[in-house]
């Protein structure tokens, strides 16, 4: 029986036989049968490599940390995880100097400025992908004016990858070119699932890893391409 260890671009988490390419950290989340009792423990929502210096984990185990798992660097993302500062360490500091130059507006009215670091981007962070109800956050946003990368979602909640000059449907296999209904509204909006922030960042130029379904498939043209 697979584990509720599988994240979605929403930042829930699923159960789900397919595996991931990248682990990720919220804290430990489960109890001694390896149930999910609470959706994060600590602000540190991180993503790590699978492997890394030969160490090995007991998934689950008592009192440790959760392993979670996602499809892509892109999934990670949209539920508001940033990389690793051990494991992933040359992505973490390139994602955060992209990360602290696209929103020098937003450190600056914080206090924060140049001397951002991990600690208060993990603050930005967390009050950008969880509301008062420690719900999803996610805004509104003309389709046209995000970048490749970012996740967004239709009226039924349906998770869709903007990739290149089309939309890929998000499963927890994969992506596909079969995209359900109108993933934008008559005007163009869409509901954006990346934390703002983050979106910047890709527009400033932080590139995204994805699965290699993407890649495979062929994307539909997007509205009024």
């Amino acid at each position: 029986m697979p584990l509720q260890n599988r994240v979605t671009p929403f930042g829930d988490l699923i159960a789900t036989g397919h595996r991931g390419t990248l682990m990720g950290n919220r804290g430990c989340l489960h109890d001694a049968q390896k149930q999910i009792r609470r959706p994060y423990a600590v602000k540190r929502w991180i993503i790590c490599v699978l492997e890394f210096r030969g160490r090995h984990r007991q998934v689950m185990s008592p009192g440790r940390y959760t392993e979670l798992f996602f499809l892509d660097e892109a999934t990670a993302l949209a539920a508001g995880h940033r990389p690793c500062a051990e494991c992933q360490h040359e992505r973490y500091v390139l994602f955060r100097e992209i990360w602290k130059a696209a929103n020098a507006g937003l450190l600056d009215g914080a206090g924060y400025g140049a001397a951002c670091g991990a600690e208060e981007m993990d603050s930005i962070l967390h009050a950008e992908r969880l509301d008062v109800g420690r719900q999803k956050r996610t805004y509104l946003s003309l389709l046209s004016e995000l970048p490749a990368g970012v996740m967004v979602a239709d009226a039924a909640g349906v998770p869709f990858l903007i990739h290149k000059d089309g939309l890929l449907r998000w499963e927890p296999g994969g992506y596909s070119r079969n995209p359900s209904g109108n993933v934008c509204a008559p005007d163009g909006t869409v509901r954006v699932l990346t934390p703002g922030s983050i979106v910047r960042a890709i527009a400033e130029g932080f590139p995204v890893s994805l699965h290699p379904s993407a890649l495979a498939a062929e994307p539909p043209r997007r509205a009024g391409a």
